[in-house]
């Protein structure tokens, strides 16, 4: 299966927080410019007109916009951003050094109270793609599936699909992709 996914545009209030599934708003402006991207993209590729976005707005109303222009979204809960439980819409500096050092110690493993390890977010977004797979096999044009995501679930989907293990020391999370960029992955 390939698969293209584009990250959702820079959110309004992000800047030192904790970010995970907190929903925030994005200008619409630049939800508008992120449509405009994937609406030229399927064009010149003649890909259908079919996205995959997550319940976050920031994801959502891309997919929203898309529908307006002929696209047909599916909302799935799966392509959420990990979930970081108490932390999510914190203050960077409002989480203690000792939480910050204990999640750095088990970084696969580790989930603040009420939040997701690393671990459970590779086997959501792995269960998500897997399904994909399932649901394209035997098709007769078995083409690309478009997303619209968040940096944590894009990062794991291309280490899964590299075929890499869920990182246990957090110097061996890559670099996030940047806001409304492209990935293509061959899963």
């Amino acid at each position: 299966m390939v698969l293209y996914i584009w990250r959702h545009p820079k959110p309004r209030t992000a800047q030192g927080r904790c970010i995970g599934q907190t929903d925030i708003a994005v200008d619409k402006r630049k939800l508008k410019r992120l449509a405009n991207k994937i609406e030229r993209f399927v064009r010149l590729h003649q890909l259908p007109r079919v996205i995959w976005v997550s319940p976050l707005q920031r994801s959502l109303k891309v997919g929203q916009i898309l529908a307006q222009r002929g696209f047909q979204y599916q909302v799935a809960p799966e392509l959420a951003e990990i979930n970081f439980g108490v932390w999510d819409g914190c203050l960077w500096e409002q989480i203690t050094q000792q939480e910050i050092d204990d999640w750095c110690n088990d970084f696969a493993h580790f989930a603040c109270d009420k939040g997701e390890s690393l671990h459970q977010l590779f086997d959501r977004v792995e269960d998500w793609m897997s399904a994909r797979v399932i649901e394209n096999n035997g098709k007769r044009n078995n083409k690309p599936t478009l997303v619209v995501g968040h940096a944590g679930w894009i990062t794991a989907a291309k280490m899964i699909a590299d075929g890499q293990n869920v990182p246990t020391r957090a110097s061996e999370w890559p670099r996030s992709v940047k806001y409304q960029e492209r990935s293509r992955l061959d899963y």
